[in-house]
């Protein structure tokens, strides 16, 4: 498969201007957001009114930074992206709200745009108290989000045909693949988060991709599409779907609230496997989600699975803009039927 455009988004996330959320009260008063080497704990933070939260599109190489893509909504095309330190804010009542604060810079590798990555709703209306900075632990917040990951009681199918619930897998299992036939599973990995914001999972309702029940994945799970006739306008048959681009608040929609149990497998290529009867990737390790990896693996991993990485068929990914229409699961599921 051919390398995808130089400033193809492999994935966008929703954040907010830094400018946009400045201290009220505090040693910083009237201050932005801003980097970790400038906040004070306990500054108190308040989001603008008029603050709308914007697609950052990133693109995604071998190694850090990230950049920012051509069609992302903010930022420079082609800047540089860096996760700079992920801090916790606590409001009032004492809930905590996590976020990243993500750094854009240029060539000269100047600051060009600060961005709040929220890993939960924010409001306007609701002060908050700046009580951690971790410049440690961003990346790896980052690479949770990033996973593509199945949840507690998704059915995959297995070589011989049997179903089995993804929290019964185990390593050396042969699952069913769509290219390479049966393959083993090299790891397992399981976390469980609170299901709010960017950690919502995303529910697709038995029958609307086909799917013979409720699929229940990670908002930036890509699910597998052939398309018999191009209804959609993609200009190809083979299509993977990121499954938050499909939420149209009936079919599809976000399941808030709660925790949630969340499943990654990796296999010694990326692989498309199939969930629900429908066929849906694995786990890609790349510098988005390595950090999710146990440091063991992650030392061993281009010995261990060194084609890994070069595996993703990229180039099969359907833009966003293309899928912004309440009817995208309807005409895809149209599209896979003829």
């Amino acid at each position: 498969m051919s390398d995808p455009s130089p400033l193809r988004p492999t994935q966008s996330v929703q954040v907010y201007s830094g400018a946009m959320l400045r201290v009220a009260n505090g040693a910083n008063l009237g201050d932005g957001l801003s980097i970790a080497d400038e906040l004070m704990l306990d500054d108190i933070y308040r989001l603008s009114p008029l603050a709308s939260a914007r697609r950052l599109g990133l693109i995604v190489g071998a190694k850090p930074p990230f950049r920012v893509a051509d069609d992302s909504e903010t930022g420079t095309p082609g800047g540089a992206l860096h996760l700079d330190c992920c801090v916790t804010f606590m409001s009032g009542d004492g809930e905590t709200t996590e976020a990243i604060i993500v750094v854009e810079t240029d060539d000269a590798n100047d600051i060009g745009g600060i961005y709040l990555l929220p890993l939960a709703p924010m409001s306007s209306n609701v002060d908050y108290a700046l009580v951690g900075i971790d410049t440690r632990a961003a990346l790896q917040k980052f690479a949770q989000i990033a996973c593509v990951s199945f949840t507690r009681g998704t059915l995959i199918t297995l070589a011989s045909g049997a179903q089995r619930p993804v929290e019964e897998l185990k390593v050396g299992d042969l699952i069913l693949t769509r290219d390479d036939g049966p393959q083993a599973i090299r790891w397992i990995g399981q976390n469980t988060v609170r299901a709010i914001g960017a950690f919502a999972p995303v529910l697709i309702k038995a029958g609307t991709l086909n799917n013979s029940r409720d699929l229940v994945v990670s908002p930036d799970h890509r699910l597998f599409i052939y398309q018999r006739r191009d209804r959609l306008g993609a200009g190809r048959a083979e299509l993977l779907v990121r499954a938050n681009h499909l939420v149209n608040g009936d079919s599809v929609t976000r399941r808030m609230g709660g925790f949630v149990d969340y499943f990654q497998m990796l296999f010694d290529h990326h692989q498309i496997i199939y969930a629900e009867g429908i066929a849906a990737e694995s786990m890609l390790v790349d510098s988005r989600t390595s950090a999710a990896l146990p440091d063991e693996l992650t030392d061993q991993l281009d010995a261990l699975l060194p084609d890994h990485r070069k595996s993703e068929p990229r180039d099969f990914e359907v833009r966003e803009t293309l899928l912004n229409r309440p009817d995208a699961a309807a005409l895809l599921k149209k599209s896979s039927s003829g």
